[in-house]
């Protein structure tokens, strides 16, 4: 294993293109030959993560940083940006040069209809087999705990 800049890259079964890069984070499995590492952000962006930049630290040495362009996608070398921006970009004319059919100029496009609902959104809701419903509830006397009566009125129903 050697150590670099808080990552340790080893060589798996001394294969050329395969690393395993152990450091602060979980440990990637990076494969240059398919521009591949298990963190996915050398899959998704076709730009080397930190991870494959440790392995071509070791895989080249001190020439690394000339062969960071070999492993990364073509679509960001000068040559693809100029090619893709080579047509020129036509603005929109001006409103009065637009060419329109007389039909559609002739139409009168109303606006959707809008019903505007005030207050809370009211949501349905189904009770389930074991939910409690909600009956009145009956009161209770505080002093006998029975149902029919209050504390006030206690005296009228006992006696």
């Amino acid at each position: 294993m050697i150590e670099g800049d808080k990552l340790y890259v080893n060589n798996i079964k001394k294969s050329t293109d395969e690393f395993i890069v152990l450091g602060y984070g979980p440990s990637a499995k990076v494969n240059l030959s398919r521009q591949s590492c298990s963190c996915r952000k050398y899959d998704l962006v076709k730009l080397p993560c930190t991870h494959a930049m440790a392995a071509l630290r070791l895989k080249h040495g001190a020439e690394y940083s000339t062969s960071i362009y070999n492993y990364s996608s073509p679509i960001y070398l000068k040559e693809s940006y100029l090619l893709a921006y080579l047509e020129p970009i036509c603005v929109a004319p001006l409103e009065s040069e637009w060419s329109m059919a007389w039909e559609y100029l002739e139409m009168y496009v109303l606006p959707p209809d809008f019903d505007p609902k005030l207050g809370r959104r009211k949501v349905k809701h189904v009770k389930g087999v074991l939910e409690p419903s909600r009956h009145k509830k009956r009161n209770k006397c505080s002093k006998c705990k029975s149902p029919g009566h209050k504390r006030i009125t206690y005296n009228l129903n006992v006696g």
